[in-house]
């Protein structure tokens, strides 16, 4: 069996850069976090965050200097949370929201790496969790 435990992402100053998703998530950072590395739990999977001495930051779309990874994060009231992403120092890159009001904005944080605001048709918010419409 495999599962996935951790999702980690190199940056310069990690106890910071976990502060910056610990906000756009509402997730708290884990205890036990220090300045080479921190975490932020998501039920089974931990968002990790490891100091790089000589980080070099991705220049999303650039190919030279490819993103390596990035994270959808599924809204329900897109405006409000890239007000809320923007004031905490994302960077809006790209908007492809179409005119029914559904698509993906695509931000940078405070480091470079690339990660995206979803608003998709039929998603159903629950305090379950998402219920993803059925596919076609």
């Amino acid at each position: 069996m495999l599962r996935l435990t951790d999702f980690i992402i190199d940056c310069p100053d990690p106890m910071e850069l976990a502060a910056f998703y610990s906000e756009v998530t509402g997730h708290p950072v884990k205890g036990g976090s220090h300045g080479n590395w921190a975490g932020i739990r998501f039920g089974e999977i931990e968002l990790a965050f490891i100091r790089v001495e000589d980080y070099r930051a991705p220049q999303w779309p650039d190919s030279e200097h490819p993103k390596q990874f990035h994270l959808d994060f599924e809204v329900d009231d897109i405006e409000a949370e890239q007000s809320r992403v923007l004031a905490l120092g994302a960077t809006l890159q790209q908007n492809s929201i179409g005119p029914d009001g559904y698509g993906w904005r695509v931000y940078t944080d405070p480091v470079g790496h690339p990660f995206c605001l979803c608003h998709n048709k039929g998603v159903i918010w629950t305090d379950q969790g998402l219920i993803w419409p059925e596919s076609e």
